[in-house]
């Protein structure tokens, strides 16, 4: 019995053995990913035997499947041969001074769009605001409205712009809402699903989550944008799902905090572009190309698409440039900050040249874990200079950027590895003086609601409490 049992352990071995050494090999030949998220793999693979192993067979790399990958590169070179209209639009060109106009290059360069002017801009930055002026432009559409979103709640708001949606579905306008099928999972078993869709709106579920997709793709791999364009010449881009600010699954740390840009003009083009690759891409529907939009005001603006189907580095290459360029002053504000080291190099480096760097973060996070790797960085930025605020008033959720008062950025995308690595996200990048002040303004009533956070009690933390943070911290290139 005893030989037996040897035998049993040994073969146990060699199973993990080999497990491990193949599983090494195939990270090391990826083509994606960077040094520290390999490493952190290949260091989870070693400690933990075979769970290990079987977290990396379901979540690691960005593994989307390949008839979507082939749907959506055929979808989105249609749409680019509408874009190059765009160039030809009268009142459409983006005068934005050096070195910041070296930034939308960059970024047209890997997301293959381009930075237009004449667009029209409002900020909202109130929780009540959003829902009043979406419902406002959802009954004035004449033709179509499309709204994609990680989150639909079937609580007032949900049932707000639900009503909205239907009743424009009713009057004959061509409704159509995508959904994540994680995060929206209770509206699309819920009634107010099924009376929306009994009035006429197409309801469709975003990479429905399968266990016998597992074997295709990643399920944790989320389509994470808020995007909703109505006529194709409104469109809205930011962080506001489709839920109350009170959020009723996660009420303990409410409200949440969001903000969200209003757009009129040539950028409408490429948010209209990014639903209908995604609408085509899950379900295989073709729709219409959007067509160009003239110019309505005097922000230049680009849309910068990222995912796991191509470009899913982009937005990090952009973060960087942003920070690297610039001069008097850079404010940053996400629920989430695990990013990569490279980009945190960059933003280390901004306060380090003397450039005013304010990163707001919320106090109370509702992810345990995120929040202790998040705070593994507090040392490193402090002493870089960097002024770190956590939001006290609820969660702040809003991901937002400000430059030297003219440049910004709003979106979906979180400062952590999967927002920039591996889901579905939209950005808003734009120079505009005037939008960006704005913006700027909202972020400093962030700071009014904030805490500093105590830089002597972090560069001087007792021995259990830094090791229980860097141990999250060791664990940030697999959030």
């Amino acid at each position: 019995m005893t030989d037996m049992h040897t035998a049993e352990a040994t073969l146990v071995l060699i199973a993990h053995i080999g497990l491990v050494i193949w599983l090494v090999t195939v990270l090391l030949l990826r083509h994606q990913g960077t040094s520290d998220a390999r490493l952190a793999w290949i260091v989870f693979i070693v400690l933990a035997p075979f769970v290990g192993a079987l977290a990396y067979l379901f979540l690691g790399g960005s593994r989307f499947a390949g008839r979507r990958r082939r749907i959506h590169a055929r979808v989105h070179a249609e749409c680019a041969e509408g874009r190059s209209a765009l160039v030809d639009l009268a009142d459409t060109h983006a005068d934005i001074p050096s070195p910041y106009d070296r930034i939308f290059s960059l970024a047209g360069a890997l997301s293959e769009t381009d930075v237009c002017g004449g667009n029209a801009l409002e900020l909202c930055g109130t929780p009540e605001m959003f829902p009043e002026m979406l419902e406002r432009d959802v009954n004035a559409a004449e033709s179509s409205v499309h709204v994609l979103t990680y989150i639909y709640l079937d609580d007032e708001t949900g049932r707000q712009v639900g009503d909205a949606l239907s009743r424009a579905a009713e009057r004959g306008v061509v409704v159509r809402l995508m959904v994540d099928s994680v995060g929206s999972r209770s509206f699309l078993s819920s009634s107010l699903r099924e009376n929306m869709e009994s009035r006429g709106v197409h309801v469709v579920e975003m990479l429905p989550a399968r266990l016998l997709r597992l074997a295709l793709a990643r399920l944790d791999i989320r389509n994470h944008r808020k995007i909703a364009v109505i006529d194709g010449t409104v469109g809205w881009v930011g962080s506001r799902n489709m839920a109350s600010p009170a959020f009723a699954p996660k009420a303990k740390y409410a409200p949440w905090v969001d903000c969200m840009a209003r757009v009129m003009g040539p950028a409408v083009f490429d948010l209209e572009a990014l639903f209908i690759e995604d609408w085509r891409v899950n379900t295989d529907q073709q729709l219409t190309h959007p067509l160009p939009t003239p110019a309505r005001g005097d922000a230049c603006c680009q849309v910068v698409g990222t995912g796991p189907n191509f470009n899913n580095e982009a937005l990090t290459h952009v973060l960087q440039a942003c920070f690297y360029a610039a001069r008097d002053d850079l404010v940053l504000t996400t629920p989430y900050y695990v990013p990569d080291a490279a980009t945190e190099a960059a933003l280390r480096g901004a306060a380090l040249r003397g450039v005013k760097t304010t990163l707001i973060v919320p106090a109370r996070n509702d992810s345990h874990l995120i929040s202790l790797a998040s705070r593994s960085h507090y040392a490193r930025l402090i002493r870089a200079g960097v002024e770190i605020q956590e939001f006290e008033a609820g969660l702040l959720h809003a991901k937002t950027m400000t430059v030297d008062h003219s440049l910004f950025m709003i979106g979906s995308a979180n400062l952590d590895r999967r927002s920039l690595e591996l889901n579905f996200e939209v950005s808003l990048l734009g120079w505009c003086p005037d939008f960006a002040s704005q913006l700027r303004f909202l972020q400093m009533s962030y700071v009014t609601r904030s805490r500093p956070v105590d830089t002597s009690r972090w560069l001087n933390q007792r021995a259990p409490s830094r090791l229980v943070h860097n141990l999250a911290g060791l664990l940030s290139p697999l959030l």
